[in-house]
């Protein structure tokens, strides 16, 4: 039997009205088995998630070494969606022992993960399924990574009994014994982990949206919906900016070739985008699947006279970032010139200054230079490298528009094109792309 591993968003557990569209989904398909929650998000323009309201919690925890003010949004918003709900749950137990382990573990990690414990319990009585906590089930190792082993284990010990279990995204244990979050958007990654763990056949993932589009729809006005995307190109435009599924979801399930179904929990009817393995991947017909695109990111371009015939140039130039912890995005190259692309929020303050200072120590360039305020735009595709002219049609199109672009780099695999331009040219950008290869 096919078997289906469903997560829905924070937006489909805003409140008790989407919870019950929730657990129609659920229950109009026997295949979706397993489900793994959020926290509560949005129910309106101008309101606040509930991950949010328990960092407010949390920052209360550490000024006062109590919470009660910030919390009391927090059991308002629960309480209102029990109400709705009209389930048999005693809520305000559950919200009492809740707020006293906030006081007692005063973790950041814990207080954040308390939005997904709560949903899934909740989701739990209104399904009558089992409710298995995530931090019995999902481990991290000392360095921080997820113990696979031991997790694919303990979720499939506590499934044996066969019947349908609601489990908390976002979060597990650490080595530590303590509550540990994944990062923002991590509840994907956990669904991926349960889809992999229960060697499930589908991945769906439930949001508020119909699929990935080609592009930002607040930047291009209704672009076209991407029928399937690649693993990679999914990490490519994830990663850029199209936040519809968290770009480290797709590490569990691709290692299981399973496929992820992006769903809209308001629009069940629609289609949405299949994210698939290159074995089973099939392209419609386009150059080019999507463009996304990410501001703030600093250029240092560093020039030496036989940079190609000094060993080692590179190498001395990376352990000045290794050794002030920052991460690189993209190394764009010549014979006699190197570029090393960061984020900005990763250099700011004092340490921009010292990285330069230690480029010039240990690599004597011959110049430095920092271009700051510069926008990554993706041009992403598996057809691009079967098509002529690809960056012709690409930097004509930039051409047209009028914008000059700063930096250029595509990767040996040819599934994309990246250029840095201004910030201000951002969206720019991106639309001239967009027109010219989706009309």
């Amino acid at each position: 039997m096919t078997l289906k591993v469903c997560k829905f968003g924070g937006t489909s557990m805003a409140d008790g009205n989407t919870m019950q569209t929730v657990r129609k989904i659920i229950e109009s398909d026997e295949k979706r088995k397993y489900v793994v929650v959020s926290a509560p998000g949005k129910r309106f323009n101008g309101d606040t998630k509930v991950t949010d309201l328990l960092y407010a919690c949390y920052n209360e925890l550490k000024e006062t070494g109590d919470c009660k003010q910030s919390f009391a949004k927090v059991r308002a918003r629960f309480e209102s969606i029990i109400k709705e709900l009209n389930i048999d749950f005693d809520v305000k137990s559950v919200l009492d022992e809740t707020e006293k382990r906030l006081v007692e573990e005063h973790s950041a990690d814990f207080t954040a993960s308390r939005g997904e414990y709560l949903s899934a319990r909740i989701m739990a009585v209104l399904l009558g399924a089992k409710f298995i906590d995530s931090e019995d089930v999902v481990f991290f190792k000392e360095d921080g990574q997820l113990d696979d082993l031991a997790t694919y284990r303990a979720i499939s010990q506590a499934v044996a009994d066969g019947g349908c279990a609601v489990f908390p995204g976002f979060y597990g244990k650490g080595a530590d014994g303590k509550v540990k979050t994944f990062s923002r958007g991590g509840s994907d990654i956990s669904g991926a982990i349960v889809a992999r763990a229960v060697n499930a056949s589908v991945y769906e993932n439930w949001t508020d949206v119909s699929g990935f589009l080609a592009c930002d729809p607040r930047i291009v006005e209704n672009p076209k919906r991407i029928k399937n995307l690649s693993y990679k190109e999914l990490r490519e435009l994830s990663y850029m900016g199209a936040n519809v599924l968290h770009s480290e979801s797709i590490f569990p399930v691709r290692k299981a070739n399973i496929p992820i179904i992006i769903k809209n929990t308001f629009r069940p009817e629609d289609e949405g985008t299949a994210i698939l393995p290159i074995t089973q991947y099939k392209p419609d017909g386009n150059i080019v699947t999507g463009i996304a695109g990410k501001k703030n990111f600093t250029v240092i371009l560093i020039e030496k006279n036989h940079m190609n015939s000094e060993i080692g140039f590179i190498r001395k130039v990376l352990s000045v970032l290794e050794r002030e912890g920052v991460s690189i995005e993209h190394i764009p190259s010549g014979i006699d010139t190197m570029s090393v692309v960061v984020d900005s929020d990763e250099i700011e303050g004092y340490k921009l200054e010292q990285i330069i200072e230690g480029i010039k120590n240990e690599a004597e360039p011959d110049v430095i230079r920092v271009m700051e305020n510069v926008a990554l735009i993706a041009t992403v595709g598996h057809g691009m490298s079967s098509s002529i002219g690809t960056s012709a049609r690409l930097f004509k199109a930039m051409s047209e528009a009028n914008i000059n672009a700063k930096m250029i780099d595509q990767g040996s695999s040819e599934l994309n094109i990246i250029v840095g331009v201004k910030n201000e040219d951002c969206e720019k950008c991106i639309a001239a792309i967009y027109h010219e290869f989706f009309g």
